[in-house]
């Protein structure tokens, strides 16, 4: 015996609760020849009258008497069923698989995600720190929080920074021995700290300016992580080009000074990215939301 439509159960029970065809038709928004029809299917199906049919009333047969505590059971199941996988859809739970930008991670996001989690204790976080970029299809990742516009069109993107710019930095100490740069072309005169991706050194920096002018500067420094970058500036190594997101704390402590403040750096949004429409669900969602709203404070 097999059922195999779950509304022609759905239809069983509503006639049982209402009394009528007609009652469980008005109920469940169909035609009282649909819910009589259903009731015949299931009992072709089940190879028994589910009902005592007269032209007064309607009444369970005895195998319908027997039927109902089971067919009231499995309803419940799939009910318990679809609201487990939707409290799955609405709340963080089993493994999120993150990777994240290095200094932007050290600098603001592992505090705040602990502090996200911390309410969230079903969450197991596998979180990958690194400014390489991994390949989210080859790779088990959920998320990827990642600078720049996102290069496959495939991916979902959630802006968590939309306006997020570089800032040119620099320590106090390394001001005091060198002095500030006036203008752009004078940074070819200070020492730079300089950002490697893959095989490419970020040695042009460019700016938001009419033309997109850019300035080509030396520096005896080179890392491929973003913080080690930060981390030379704060000890008066030279002159850094970074995210404001990067720096922000180090900005309003006075640790680090922005120079040439009146020059828009480049734009470098921050996303969230997801490879999978379906991981999409409302949880992940106000992960993203809630993780914007923290990254438009610093």
């Amino acid at each position: 015996m097999k059922i195999q439509r779950l509304d022609d159960l759905a239809l069983f029970l509503t006639t049982v609760d209402a009394g009528s065809f007609s009652a469980a038709a008005r109920q469940l928004y169909v035609a009282p020849a649909v819910a009589s029809a259903a009731i015949k299917r299931l009992e072709a199906q089940l190879g028994v009258r589910l009902f005592e049919r007269t032209t007064r009333r309607l009444r369970l047969s005895e195998a319908g008497e027997r039927f109902l505590p089971d067919a009231r059971q499995a309803w419940q199941h799939l009910r318990d069923a679809e609201q487990a996988l939707d409290a799955d859809a609405h709340a963080l739970t089993g493994t999120l698989r993150l990777t994240l930008p290095s200094n932007l991670a050290r600098s603001h996001l592992l505090d705040w995600l602990e502090d996200y989690l911390a309410e969230r204790p079903a969450v197991r976080l596998e979180m990958q720190v690194s400014d390489r970029v991994a390949d989210l299809y080859q790779q088990p990742i959920d998320l990827a929080v990642r600078y720049g516009q996102p290069e496959d069109s495939r991916f979902i993107a959630l802006p968590l920074a939309p306006d997020n710019r570089r800032v040119l930095v620099a320590s106090p100490d390394y001001l005091a021995r060198h002095g500030k740069p006036g203008s752009l072309s004078e940074l070819q005169q200070h020492a730079c700290l300089l950002y490697r991706l893959g095989d490419a050194v970020h040695d042009r920096w460019r700016f938001d300016l009419p033309g997109e002018p850019q300035i080509k500067v030396r520096g005896t420094r080179i890392s491929d992580d973003g913080d080690v970058v930060r981390l030379w500036a704060l000890r008066g190594l030279g002159v850094a080009y970074k995210s404001y997101l990067d720096v922000s704390r180090e900005l309003a402590s006075g640790e680090l000074v922005q120079l040439l403040p009146e020059l828009p750096g480049e734009l470098a949004p921050v996303h969230l990215l997801l490879i999978h429409r379906q991981r999409l669900n409302p949880a992940l969602r106000e992960l993203a939301q809630a993780m914007a709203r923290f990254c438009q404070q610093l």
